[in-house]
């Protein structure tokens, strides 16, 4: 089959690998139709998250047809066409139990934090993930999900990753009705995070980036206020200004490890990784929000550590919340917004590239270029 094969940072390539097998009788193959490229695929491909090995297939974002069932497989078919989840979850562990679908400790039991996921480093567990024509999906009883017939099979993919993580991002903010959230980081996930925001009640939200082009996607996509940090000055004064000078009620972290806009961060996070990536949307958050207020963090962050503001944290009596998407847990809510009508996820995705090009892809969502905002690979394998 073919499968993206990862050389070392910022080398990748197409090429032939063995197709997935059984090896546990509660296992899926999946044949891959639509698998997506994520922000956070972008830090292993910058070579930032540790134990990536070579041959690794990237991808946590897919759907497919079911090709192949193990023999305890009971809540799945072949033929079923499935979402499946970014987190791979056991559904028996005491997390699992908790819906901490990220944190399952039978999927990833060697990691102290997160669960595994797939493509994502030997961190996250070291499986393959689904940037490719075909998938082994553990636990397929737990996680995997039917499509409903009425769902746009875009919109369904964009419920693996960016819809539940960006939904959860302003759960986790806890936004209460009157509030003014700010959203930093106008990728797909911020993006996102913005206009569910508004579902939990926001009365004003606003995006904090410097990438012209996303912020008018945010102004489009999410009905955000948006400014570019390069032409407002300090970022934290200026929420400070348009918020009375109490801050905002709740801030959002949508970039994670590689923010850009305060040299220091970038030059010990980024370039001679003395710290776990560049922590700049971090401290922006934790300066910007009101005394008592809220952050809550999707962004991406690894080990080991991160210069944090620990003593503004605790001095303002901010309350922090963070975590990977428990996807299983919100598809039941996510599904009743798109079929009502209240949202089109697939209006994010800017790019829709055949596998078999996903060099190029991944250069030009990296480099920012042509307005890429969210890309959908197409495997040789959604016509088979």
């Amino acid at each position: 089959m073919l499968a993206m094969n990862y050389r070392g940072p910022y080398r990748i390539r197409v090429s032939h690998k063995p197709y997935p097998k059984i090896e546990h009788p509660n296992d899926a193959i999946v044949r891959v139709t639509r698998t997506c490229i994520c922000g956070s695929d972008l830090h292993i491909y910058h070579g930032l998250v540790p134990d990536t090995r070579v041959g690794t297939t990237f991808g946590h974002e897919f759907i497919g047809v079911v090709e192949e069932v193990g023999s305890s497989v009971q809540k799945l078919k072949v033929g079923d066409t499935v979402l499946v989840p970014f987190n791979i979850a056991c559904g028996q562990c005491p997390f699992c139990k908790q819906e901490l679908y990220g944190n399952c400790h039978e999927s990833n039991p060697q990691a102290t934090a997160v669960g595994g996921f797939f493509g994502y480093s030997h961190t996250s567990g070291g499986f393959d993930g689904g940037q490719a024509e075909y998938v082994r999906v553990p636990y397929a009883d737990v996680s995997p999900t039917v499509i409903p017939d009425w769902m746009d099979h875009e919109d369904a993919v964009l419920c693996t990753d960016v819809f539940p993580t960006g939904y959860q991002a302003a759960e986790q903010g806890g936004i209460k009705t009157g509030d003014t959230v700010v959203v930093f980081g106008a990728g797909p996930v911020g993006i996102m995070a913005a206009r569910c925001a508004w579902f939990f009640g926001a009365a004003r939200v606003i995006v904090i980036d410097r990438v012209e082009y996303r912020l008018e996607k945010a102004k489009e996509f999410a009905f955000a206020e948006t400014y570019n940090f390069e032409s407002i000055g300090d970022p934290v004064l200026f929420i400070k200004k348009i918020t009375d000078w109490y801050g905002a009620d709740v801030c959002i972290d949508a970039v994670g490890c590689e923010a850009a806009g305060a040299p220091l961060h970038w030059i010990t996070g980024k370039l001679l990784l003395m710290q776990a990536g560049s922590p700049t949307a971090l401290h922006w958050a934790i300066n910007s929000v009101k005394k008592g207020g809220i952050v809550s963090v999707i962004g991406v962050y690894g080990p080991p550590a991160n210069l944090v503001p620990i003593g503004s944290l605790m001095n303002k009596g901010i309350t922090l919340r963070a975590n990977q998407a428990a996807v299983k847990r919100l598809l039941p809510t996510l599904f009743n917004h798109i079929q009502q009508g209240h949202i089109r996820p697939r209006d994010l995705i800017t790019h829709r590239i055949p596998l078999e090009e996903i060099s190029d892809a991944y250069h030009i969502f990296s480099a920012k270029l042509d307005n890429c905002i969210k890309t959908v690979l197409i495997p040789p394998s959604a016509n088979a």
